[in-house]
């Protein structure tokens, strides 16, 4: 196990790149180690030696070496803190296999901090990398304020119908082939979910006006 100091936000992406974070606490702002991708791409194997790299806008952000050995691999990387002096990080994460319901195997990350090996499919690199549980990261979707998730499933029900795209756009018809009822079920919930969206637009326009009001009546002498 590794010992870090999960608690810093500061420190995330660090490695290789020298870029830090804002401090955000969700799954998105981090770089991601993926098991099933590394297993999909034929990684996994002992005795493979790769870099793995992180792209923004097609430029090269931060990369680390990873050498797999048998039922782990051991990842090399550099890491500073607040534009501190980099230091060399190289540790192993343990794998763990369990069988798939029609054959095969499905790879499963350990996590490598100090007190946890929680079997996970998904990495995020800070000082270390270690689970989400480990860095106390939420899914950027909990972050999203009611109406927003609200729109966002209405706009998931608009492609899935095949309508233009944007709440705001008129609707279309039934796509060819789906069932009434189906369309049925899902133009309730995608109309439902524009209420609720455009009612927190409104909600939210009220508390800015009432927010300019508080301030035009603040004693500013406006």
């Amino acid at each position: 196990m590794i010992s870090a100091n999960l608690g810093e936000k500061k420190v995330m992406g660090g490695f290789g790149s020298g870029r830090g974070q804002d401090g955000k606490d969700t799954t998105s702002d981090m770089r991601m180690l993926d098991v099933r991708r590394l297993q999909r791409d034929g990684l996994l194997t002992p005795g493979r030696a790769f870099g793995w790299q992180w792209t923004r806008h097609g430029e090269e952000v931060a990369s680390i070496q990873i050498r797999t050995e048998v039922d782990r691999v051991m990842l090399t990387y550099r890491t500073r803190h607040n534009g501190g002096e980099w230091q060399p990080k190289e540790y192993p994460v343990y794998l763990e296999w369990t069988p798939c319901h029609l054959g095969g195997r499905r790879a499963w990350f350990r996590c490598p901090a100090t007190g946890c090996g929680r079997r996970v499919a998904i990495l995020y690199g800070g000082s270390i990398f270690a689970c989400r549980h480990c860095y106390r990261l939420v899914y950027a979707s909990q972050r999203e304020a009611e109406d927003d998730r609200a729109r966002r499933r209405a706009e998931k029900i608009r492609r899935r119908l095949g309508w233009p795209a944007g709440i705001a756009n008129p609707d279309g018809g039934k796509p060819k082939g789906m069932h009434w009822r189906t369309f049925e079920r899902l133009t309730a919930v995608h109309d439902a979910c524009g209420e609720a969206s455009l009612a927190g637009v409104v909600k939210w326009l009220e508390s800015m006006k009432r927010r300019q009001r508080g301030v035009y009546d603040g004693g500013d002498g406006w």
